[in-house]
């Protein structure tokens, strides 16, 4: 931020709003450069943005801030905050994004509600209308009624910057919000005068501080004691549960536990190691499981997507969220962040002198392989496609979900090593997000390969977007299973409406013409084995890639998502 602070730095005293302040603690900012200066306080230099009228004065201050500070360009609104969600997703730190006011913020509120979903910090900078006709329903350009009451449905925090002079504080506010607690996303509206507006801002940069509550000696040791009185535990593990990623490993190795993972917890403990098990695999034990363990989880899975818990069983759950405890009302609760408690778990369990049940690992081991041979062999061709993406691509590659069948099946399928390398948008299901969120996963990640599995339909929503990957060189790998449906509407029409059908069925483009008409290299296949060489050039191709997949008689695997008891 040198170019912009030094800049408006002053060598002598200044006179604002009647006072008389000193050089060294403030400098002179536009409110542009006030937010710019708080975003680099908090350590961002990426920004996601499509600019408008009302925040012409914010993205003239980016443009200033110099090359330490990059924008990240859009062809529409959606794609800005799925970029950002991608980008915070796949990395734990906070991203920011901007749009106009109005119908800027409504294009972008399906991923500002993902990002609060999926407790990612997000942070939306918006406009408003000119100060003097805030709050008076004149019809300016963009007006919304009550734009903040709507950001406050969609976030942890929103306030209105009303003058330069607050904005790089609140910007600490915001940031201090969005990583307290369970983390999500933030929003600050700035009126389009106050963008551009003039006046003296602090020069401190004071960081927000982040300090998780204590862990509770007395929950911990209700805790220990529960599983000491466990032969049989299972976990389960949320996006709350990847910063602690290698405690949880060390406990589920301590107490012989299957570690389980739907969507957000992939790669939590790696599907490689002898513990670590998707859905199929996981029910297959779940009759025989005593103790039900939630890290960092809404333990949906066994909640309702089973729908059922073996008589006598008891849960124990960690989380950050004590309203958690009170929509799945578990027998002890911890509330804690999730590495600090486990850490303190595991010499409270070494304590206790637990001794738990040997030689489960085989028995988990050779039940989770039966449980997804059964899905290997049914679940076709989805699986087929999901072997030879793992076969390519390297352990670390990151890959996006999308609402396609291939993306359901990859949900309990696909092999995930590392956390924060399978992204999806948890339990929103927005349809068309896989696509966009790769691109701010691929600005994130510049060296690391990234594939965006998607669907045609999901895919059209934002295919505008292949332009933003080639003007950025973001060179995101993008399969579009193509069946010319929404597929999963078509067959539930089909099965459940005697046969009627009505909107699934759709008519697309040529998606190699499409492609490469916004400079985008293509391919299209029909099989596996065509797939794996296409799949291999477009990595080693290093820019952004299309590859069609014409498929058509996918299984579905919703049987294996919803099983249930016979």
């Amino acid at each position: 931020m040198s170019d912009v602070s030094e800049e408006r730095s002053l060598n002598s005293h200044a006179e604002t709003d009647g006072l008389m302040v000193e050089s060294s603690a403030v400098s002179i900012m536009t409110g542009g450069e006030a937010l710019i200066a708080g975003l680099v306080d908090h350590g961002v230099d990426t920004i996601f943005g499509l600019p408008g009228a009302q925040t012409y004065g914010l993205f003239d201050a980016i443009h200033r801030a110099g090359p330490g500070f990059k924008l990240i360009g859009a062809r529409h609104e959606q794609a800005c905050g799925y970029m950002a969600y991608g980008y915070a997703r796949s990395t734990g730190r906070p991203s920011v994004f901007s749009v106009v006011p109005g119908p800027g913020l409504l294009n972008a509120s399906a991923a500002m509600l993902t990002a609060y979903s999926g407790n990612e910090p997000v942070l939306l900078l918006t406009g408003q209308v000119p100060t003097q006709f805030l709050d008076r329903g004149r019809g300016h350009l963009h007006e919304m009624p009550n734009q903040l009451a709507t950001l406050r449905t969609l976030t942890k925090f929103a306030e209105r910057v009303e003058t330069p002079s607050t904005a790089r504080r609140q910007v600490g506010q915001a940031f201090q919000a969005m990583l307290s607690d369970r983390r999500g996303p933030a929003a600050l509206e700035m009126p389009w005068d106050a963008f551009t507006s003039r006046c003296a801002v602090a020069n401190s940069n004071e960081t927000a501080t982040f300090a998780p509550p204590a862990v509770d000696d007395d929950q911990i040791d209700r805790a220990a004691k529960l599983i000491s009185g466990s032969r049989r535990p299972m976990i389960f593990v949320g996006s709350g549960a990847i910063e602690a990623a290698d405690a949880i490993r060390q406990l589920a190795e301590m107490i012989d536990a299957p570690v389980v993972s739907f969507r957000s917890g992939r790669g939590v403990v790696g599907s490689d190691h002898p513990l670590g098990l998707t859905l199929p695999g996981a029910f297959d034990l779940w009759d025989r499981i005593d103790l039900a363990i939630g890290i960092g989880t809404r333990m949906e899975v066994p909640g309702w997507r089973w729908g059922y818990r073996p008589p006598g069983q008891k849960m124990l759950r960690i989380d950050i969220d004590p309203a958690e405890m009170r929509r799945t009302v578990p027998d002890v609760s911890v509330i804690a962040d999730a590495r600090p408690a486990v850490e303190a778990l595991i010499g409270a369990v070494g304590r206790s002198g637990f001794v738990g049940t040997r030689g489960r690992r085989q028995e988990i081991r050779d039940r989770a392989i039966g449980a997804m041979r059964k899905v290997e062999r049914e679940l076709q061709p989805q699986i087929a496609y999901l072997r030879v993406l793992r076969e390519v691509l390297p352990r670390d590659g990151i890959v996006t979900d999308e609402l396609c069948q291939v993306g359901y099946a990859a949900w309990i399928a696909f092999p995930v090593y590392e956390p924060r390398t399978f992204i999806s948008s948890g339990y929103q299901g927005n349809l068309g997000s896989g696509f966009p969120t790769a691109l701010g996963v691929k600005a994130a990640h510049p060296d690391r390969p990234v594939v965006a599995i998607t669907g045609d339909g999901g895919f059209m929503f934002a295919v505008q977007e292949l332009a933003t990957a080639v003007q950025y060189r973001l060179g995101v790998v993008t399969i579009v299973f193509n069946n010319n449906a929404f597929g999963n509407v078509l067959r539930d029409q089909i099965q459940q409406f005697e046969g009627r059908d009505i909107g699934s069925r759709l008519v697309n483009p040529d998606f190699l013409t499409l492609a490469e008409a916004f400079g985008v290299k293509a391919e299209r296949v029909t099989n596996p084995i065509a797939f794996k060489g296409a799949l291999e050039r477009a990595l080693a191709d290093g820019g952004p890639r299309l590859i069609e997949v014409r498929i058509e008689n996918e299984e579905s695997p919703w049987r294996f998502i919803h099983p249930r008891k016979i």
